[in-house]
């Protein structure tokens, strides 16, 4: 007799696994996420061996000047063959260039690679035992590259020539999860040369080690910022609520400019003295420094009435808004252009926590990018001294 079929009772209750869903899916998500961390930064690591394996073999070969083309070329026909897409000349040329620019890291690896192969699966590092680690501070994986950071990201960062300014690229793509796109965006804009125009020689050697890890108002602001991502012209006819609009409307990339720490708190603001109503443009709250930051928005010259405007919005919510865990607010004006020794002087004892700064809706080529801020930073050194 066939064993019978159990039916439902209609008032049976029906078990709700949303919450047990919900555990699975997140056991599973990071079960995914660690195995891409983990393909990631094993590639990585076979990459900068393959880029040895090159540069050795170079070292050892012929000194004729098409020797090394030769030998890529040779290489990528057979790994073609072998494995597919992803090992064409250019692929390899990158591979040899990123051992050339991260020499100094000693990732752990099965060794030997290419050599007596399958007879030790010891995991020891690459290179000479005593060699140094040199590499930027959260990089001290066993691999010596960070693992959250692909193959994508040190391509992007092999581009940047300047020492210092790629190991803080990589600090800060690895510290705020920066995409491809976002790291190379911060790349092309200047990200580091615009931090270091208030630093010293020790502070561009502990940006570059340590990344950007703002201490002080000051550590928190750019000049210039660079809007670019709006896709507005620049033109005299702009208007400062257009502007707004367009930065609330593209708050993930203005958040990713002003830098971590950031959290949108509210637009127009109402401040309200003995009747009259003002409007902070955009407000803000630095989880770092645990403080607003005001930013008021201007499409013009900064006037001395612009700054004694951020200073009342300033001093209000040092009255008015912030708590006793609260540190002094911080203002910070976007204009166009500004005249420095109005701004110095209109500001006085306000001038560590209110500041007014430049920013470009276009951004210049790079090369005249950087020249500016040289200029603007040798001005600003002269003046100290």
């Amino acid at each position: 007799m066939p064993d019978k079929i159990l039916k439902k009772s209609p008032n049976t209750p029906v078990a709700d696994d949303t919450v047990l869903f919900s555990r699975i899916v997140g056991i599973l998500e990071e079960a995914r996420s660690h195995v891409v961390r983990t393909v990631n930064s094993t590639m990585v690591v076979a990459y900068w061996l393959i880029g040895r394996e090159i540069i050795e073999e170079e070292q050892k070969g012929s000194e004729r000047a098409d020797y090394g083309k030769a030998l890529i070329e040779g290489l990528s026909k057979r790994l073609s063959e072998r494995y597919g897409r992803g090992y064409s000349a250019i692929s390899l040329w990158n591979m040899r260039k990123f051992y050339q620019k991260y020499m100094d890291r000693t990732p752990a690896i099965l060794s030997p690679v290419g050599k007596e192969a399958g007879q030790s699966k010891i995991l020891s590092p690459v290179g000479k035992e005593s060699a140094p680690k040199q590499y930027p501070t959260g990089t001290e994986s066993a691999t010596g590259f960070h693992p959250n950071l692909s193959w994508s990201h040190y391509r992007a960062l092999m581009r940047v020539e300047n020492d210092e300014a790629r190991q803080f690229y990589e600090q800060e793509a690895a510290r705020n999860s920066w995409n491809k796109r976002q790291l190379e965006r911060q790349i092309n804009t200047l990200l580091f040369e615009r931090l270091l125009k208030s630093r010293d020689k020790d502070g561009v050697l502990q940006l570059a080690s340590e990344g950007h890890v703002p201490e002080n108002p000051i550590d928190i602001i750019k000049d210039p910022y660079a809007l670019e991502f709006l896709d507005l012209p620049e033109s005299h006819r702009l208007v400062e609520s257009d502007l707004e609009t367009a930065l609330t409307n593209h708050m993930q990339e203005f958040l990713l400019e002003l830098g971590d720490g950031f959290a949108f708190v509210s637009r127009q603001r109402r401040l309200t003295l003995d009747g009259d109503h003002f409007y902070a443009d955009l407000v803000f709250y630095h989880v770092r420094l645990k403080c607003y930051v005001i930013i008021d928005l201007k499409t013009e010259k900064l006037t001395h009435g612009d700054i004694g405007q951020i200073q009342m919005y300033v001093h209000y919510f040092d009255r008015e808004v912030c708590t006793q865990e609260d540190n002094p607010t911080i203002g910070l004006i976007l204009c166009t252009d500004k005249n420095d020794a109005v701004v110095e002087y209109v500001f006085d004892n306000d001038n560590e926590r209110i500041f007014a700064s430049r920013y470009k809706l276009e951004l210049p080529p790079k090369e005249e990018l950087r020249r500016l801020l040289l200029e603007w930073r040798s001005k600003n050194e002269e003046d100290n001294l």
